[in-house]
């Protein structure tokens, strides 16, 4: 059974990864299989693209979802989590063929988000 960071869910499948651990596994599957050769930024943003289509016509005709998602069935959570999960995964791999640390580049964004957008002030 695997491990990241001492966590595990019920299946043996790491509960809090790391994005560092995603880009090894994605590189690992891509070179395996010979992918290496199709995953251009171009072709790995296109397929993400695709997802976000695949993940959009889930929520299609839903109208407003409330956070849980109240009144799903548990096979639409569980598709969910897959188009989720693809996106991510699309969206990691992109990066590293882009030469962008994904999670240094999102801190530094959370940070100059701030700075444009300021909580507002507590007066007493």
């Amino acid at each position: 059974m695997e491990e990241a960071r001492g966590k595990q869910t019920t299946e043996g499948v790491a509960a809090d990864v790391s994005l560092k651990d995603l880009s090894r596994r994605l590189d690992d599957f891509a070179k395996e299989r010979d992918w290496e050769q199709h995953h251009s930024p171009r072709n790995l943003l296109l397929a993400m693209v695709g997802e976000v289509g695949e993940l959009s016509e889930l929520f299609m005709w839903k109208g407003e979802v409330q956070k849980g998602l109240p009144g799903w069935e548990e096979r639409e959570k569980e598709h969910l989590r897959e188009e989720l999960s693809d996106v991510l995964l699309y969206l990691i791999r992109l990066s590293d063929m882009c030469g962008v640390d994904l999670g240094d580049a999102a801190l530094k964004k959370i940070v100059k988000n701030a700075v444009k957008y300021p909580a507002p002030s507590k007066s007493a």
